[in-house]
């Protein structure tokens, strides 16, 4: 499992935006995701673009549906989770270990984040084919409920396509 949050919406007024700190201020919002190890989107959700990665990171997880396997209950929790330096606070660790998560967050100034990549790549491959559709790459919605069902029908149209192959 790994968490890649990032992407930014064009600027709008609406639900969920707020000042972007790489577009001179302009309003806009970000698509957080959480993908299993193929690149399959598990949860999704959206914040102003002013938002620190961080503060995403307990709502997506809780928001993995439960996963059915071939024998046994249905999974629901990750077994291993990768993140980058912008989850390194001790409050997640523990929230994780807590939840008997494996975390595998790049450590400030310890770590290189070169490391991470292996495993990046697929969230940020993800990432791009969200940007492919139209509705996301620029955020015409005012209601944030809305733009958050786009991106729920883009993320079942990256799961259909990739399982019909």
């Amino acid at each position: 499992m790994r968490d890649r949050l990032g992407q930014h919406a064009g600027p709008q007024k609406g639900d969920l935006t707020g000042p972007n700190p790489v577009d001179r201020g302009k309003k806009g919002a970000k698509v957080h995701l959480i993908t299993d190890k193929s690149g399959l989107p598990l949860s999704v959700a959206i914040s102003g673009a002013n938002t620190h990665d961080s503060q995403a990171l307990q709502p997506l997880v809780q928001g993995i549906p439960p996963i059915r396997s071939r024998r046994g209950p249905r999974r629901r929790k990750p077994a291993k989770l990768h993140g980058d330096k912008g989850y390194d606070y001790t409050h997640l660790r523990r929230w994780l270990r807590r939840r008997g998560i494996v975390h595998r967050l790049a450590r400030k100034g310890v770590e290189s984040s070169k490391r991470l990549g292996r495993h990046r790549w697929q969230v940020e491959r993800t990432m791009a084919w969200l940007a492919g559709c139209r509705r996301l790459h620029r955020r015409y919605e005012r209601k944030a409920d809305h733009f958050l069902a786009f991106a729920g029908i883009a993320c079942t149209l990256i799961c259909y396509r990739r399982l019909a192959k």
